[in-house]
């Protein structure tokens, strides 16, 4: 599948890229606003993903753009700039078919904020891996995460709760599911108001400080 990512850290889309490449996908990634649709083929995507820091208008223009020129392809907003959660979006777009044959059989994620656990509901035996990303540095334009594989075994069919453990906050904090083929994404803590804040309202909105340039072409 063919994806492009539009966000603002270089390291962040750099290194989302990288992912998404190593897991086979056509994967490129652009902070150049103004040049998306002169150096990427609208109607050659699958996937659009927007970073949280692109203007409100310019994530706007392109959603519509690139609509008239390619119906099918899906929009996601990124939801944290994590390279691997970023990735996990995008496997959750792909495996969209599978998800749903999974929902069709009875088998559900959800994530219990309260018991901080993640609810696995199984048909039928499953490998199931939970990820967990968490923010460490929210300093523009490199923020930092961690991650932690918190769950990787086969489970049998029936309930399960799995439990965050408590080096997860409770606070910019993510998390994928992974059961065989399907991926489900959650947000287990919310984004802090003073990170939200920073997204610029415009394009013509300069509070944040220049970054490099980056403009893959796979």
């Amino acid at each position: 599948m063919r994806v492009l990512i539009v966000g603002r850290s270089p390291s962040v889309l750099l290194e989302a890229v990288d992912i998404l490449r190593g897991r086979g996908y056509r994967a490129d990634a652009t902070n150049q606003f103004d040049d998306v649709l002169t150096d990427y083929d609208a109607a050659d995507l699958d996937i659009l993903v927007f970073g949280g820091m692109v203007p409100v208008d310019t994530k706007q223009f392109l959603r519509e753009e690139v609509a008239k020129a390619n119906p099918a392809v899906t929009f996601v907003q990124g939801l944290a700039g994590m390279p691997g959660l970023i990735a996990a979006q995008v496997d959750g777009v792909a495996a969209a078919e599978a998800v749903a044959a999974d929902a069709s059989a009875g088998t559900s994620v959800v994530y219990d904020s309260p018991r901080r656990s993640v609810l696995v509901t199984l048909v039928a035996a499953a490998h199931v891996t939970v990820e967990a990303w968490w923010g460490t540095s929210f300093q523009p334009p490199e923020p930092r995460s961690a991650h932690a594989v918190v769950f990787d075994e086969r489970l049998l069919p029936g309930e399960h709760a799995i439990a965050m453990p408590d080096d997860v906050p409770s606070v910019a904090s993510f998390a994928a599911v992974r059961i065989d083929g399907s991926v489900h994404v959650f947000t287990v803590g919310e984004m802090p108001t003073a990170i939200t804040r920073l997204a610029p309202a415009s394009s013509s909105d300069q509070r944040l400080p220049p970054v490099a340039a980056v403009n893959t072409h796979s």
